[in-house]
């Protein structure tokens, strides 16, 4: 037992030196945080909820790379349970109690596995997707830490702890668990300690209650500063959020703009918020923005973010079409969205930058309430010759249908008029505002423009304060979004519903009876703001199936779908890529053989009728639905 006491309590004391390193540099890392703006968190609630975030919500997100849900459970599961017990031997009892140390072994042999998988993923070569830098060290810091830890413990258990052989196995196990501690501050282990916190003060929370928490927060007009230009301009816990990264590259693979070769990365645009934060980060190892627009500028809290001299060129940050991909696929529930939602407000509210050509756009939504600046009592014409029932005529109805910016479009009012039908078969009482339904204000919102967002807001909240109504249908999910998510903040509350939820209620109540359609092949595309935003992925696919149509699954679907390329004011940014991303999800539908791709939105029917060599016909829900009722009859 004497000969056993030295390495006894050496080996726990070297994981609380670990420990101790690690709280440092993660202190070392904080200090940078609190650069940031005030921001209010549940700390006894975030502390309570934490388990299931992490063992519940991001390995629901991780467990879709099985290969990565194996790993991370395995090397995380290892590391943690191996030191701890090796912690916990600095109580006597545990000390001198060989079939612990056997326990202890164990332990250190799983986290070995684990760092062979972690390794397995960068050598003899490394997955595209993955950085590199400090991240290819991890495996050897791992297994070193881990063999080391091995050898220690089962010398211990053998009651061997003592002679050159000792001293080596808990040398190899210090430089590679001292190596991980001090990896805190600026090496891949920081996501550990960061993520961790992250989960707890996240600034979503409502992301774990069971429903997407999508809605952008109003920004307060009267502030001395609008959006953000630099680091110091994120809320603290923003700040903590990127510092979560993981550089796994899942983010760059589901983004829709990085596929289709523009400017943008969302992987390296959360490193670029990191490294604009300190000026000691190391330099950035994964896959640039493409098309060589790899500013660098200034670093620190106070250094201006976005420019063509900055660490973000203009062009990455319009690239964006708030699809919401990337946050969808990060384990680390980090929100890239919001971060380029709140610099493209500074770019927009305090410098005017908006791209060139939105800002045409831009300036009819604030002259004219339509981005068009069309009348807006234009917005039925695509309802000639079909009865349409204005609300104002009577003060109520059962339904309010909202039009939407669609309702201009020529090819989208076929989309309408079917609706149109669709509710006057089912004898549904149901009206439209007509002139005084004024654009949501999604567009301008999108491109930071808070204040004409506001604007419309509350003209169309006043509006609709003079009607009496029991629900809202829309075939616009960026409407929905708005009129559902975000109108509530400013005082418009309402129940609004997607034409294609509506209709399923209409066939499951008796009230449309349609045929079956078994000769069509239809694929579903899954608007982005319906899927994502809303968690809405079912209703569509059950009214195709009520219709009986052969329905086909794209390789993406559901709330992994593919952005079409329309949201986030894309169209109207218009960032020149290496190709189009309806080009893009087009050939994703042609895989599946369909000959019809069903929409929803009218965003999408535009983006993907302008594919030019598409084999498929576009058609939305409404539309096939119609068809059946037609042919029942």
């Amino acid at each position: 037992m004497t000969s056993l006491m030295p390495l006894t309590t050496v080996f726990p004391g070297l994981v609380w030196l670990m420990a101790a390193l690690a709280l440092v540099q993660g202190l070392r890392r904080a200090a940078l945080w609190r650069v940031g703006a005030a921001a209010p968190v549940a700390w006894l609630d975030g502390l309570a909820k934490l388990p299931r975030r992490y063992l519940v919500d991001v390995h629901h997100v991780v467990a879709r790379d099985p290969y990565a849900s194996r790993m991370h459970a395995v090397v995380a599961g290892g590391l943690l349970a191996a030191s701890i017990l090796t912690a916990l031997a600095i109580l006597p009892p545990l000390a001198g109690f060989r079939p612990y140390w056997f326990l202890v072994a164990l332990a250190f042999g799983v986290t070995a596995v684990g760092s062979l998988l972690v390794g397995a993923r960068r050598y003899p070569s490394k997955q595209k997707r993955l950085s590199a830098g400090h991240f290819q060290i991890l495996p050897f810091l791992l297994l070193a830490y881990a063999v080391g830890g091995t050898l220690t413990a089962l010398l211990l258990a053998f009651g061997a702890g003592s002679g050159v052989f000792g001293s080596v196995a808990l040398a190899l196990a210090a430089a590679g668990g001292l190596g991980l501690a001090f990896e805190v501050r600026h090496g891949p282990m920081r996501h550990a300690a960061a993520g961790a916190l992250h989960l707890v003060a996240h600034p979503r929370p409502g992301r774990f209650g069971g429903r997407p928490d999508t809605a952008l927060q109003p920004l307060d007009l009267d502030a001395p500063r609008l959006g953000s230009e630099m680091p110091a301009d994120f809320t603290w816990n923003r700040l903590l959020s990127y510092d979560a990264c993981v550089s796994c590259g899942r983010c760059e693979t589901a983004c829709p703009a990085f596929a289709a070769g523009q400017p943008l990365n969302p992987k390296k645009l959360i490193q670029d918020l990191v490294a604009g934060l300190s000026p000691a980060e190391p330099a950035y190892a994964g896959n640039p923005y493409p098309g060589g627009r790899a500013a660098e500028g200034e670093r620190g809290a106070l250094a201006r973010l976005i420019g063509p001299d900055a660490r973000i060129h203009p062009d990455t940050l319009w690239s964006c079409t708030t699809c919401r991909a990337c946050v969808e696929e990060c384990p680390m529930m980090i929100e890239h969205v919001d971060a380029v939602v709140s610099l493209r407000r500074h770019e927009t509210l305090e410098r005017g930058a908006l791209p060139e050509k939105a800002v045409g756009p831009v300036t009819e939504l604030r002259q004219s309430g339509d981005p068009g600046g069309r009348p807006l009592a234009a917005r039925t014409d695509f309802a000639a010759g079909v009865e349409l029932p204005r609300i104002a005529d009577g003060g109520q109805a059962e339904i309010l249908l909202w039009l939407g910016e669609g309702a201009y479009d020529l090819r989208y009012g076929r989309s309408l008029r079917a609706l149109v039908r669709l509710l006057r078969e089912a004898h549904v009482d149901f009206a439209v505002l007509g002139p005084e339904e004024r654009d949501t204000g999604d567009l301008a919102r999108r491109l930071g423009d808070e204040a004409t967002f506001q604007g419309l807001a509350r003209e169309n909240i006043a509006t609709l304060a003079q009607y009496r109504f029991d629900r809202i249908v829309t075939a616009d999910p960026h409407a929905l979004h708005a009129l559902r998510n975000e109108y509530p903040a400013l005082g418009g509350c309402y129940t609004v519903v997607h034409h294609t939820a509506f209709l399923l209620e209409l066939i499951r109540a008796g009230r449309l009876n349609p045929g079956r359609l078994p000769d069509l092949s239809v694929t579903y595309h899954d608007p982005c703001y319906l899927a994502r935003y809303n968690g809405e992925t079912e209703a569509p696919r059950a009214v195709l199936d009520a219709i009986g149509v052969a329905r086909r699954e794209m390789s993406r679907s559901g709330r992994r779908a593919m952005c079409c390329g329309g949201g986030g004011g894309a169209p109207v940014s218009d960032v020149p890529g290496e190709r189009r991303i309806p080009d893009l999800r087009m050939a994703q539908a042609a895989e599946t053989g369909a000959g019809i791709v069903a929409v929803a939105c009218p965003s999408c029917t535009a983006m993907l009728e302008g594919v030019t060599d598409r084999k498929a016909e576009i058609r939305d829900v409404a539309e096939l639905l119609l068809q059946a009722v037609e042919a029942g009859r």
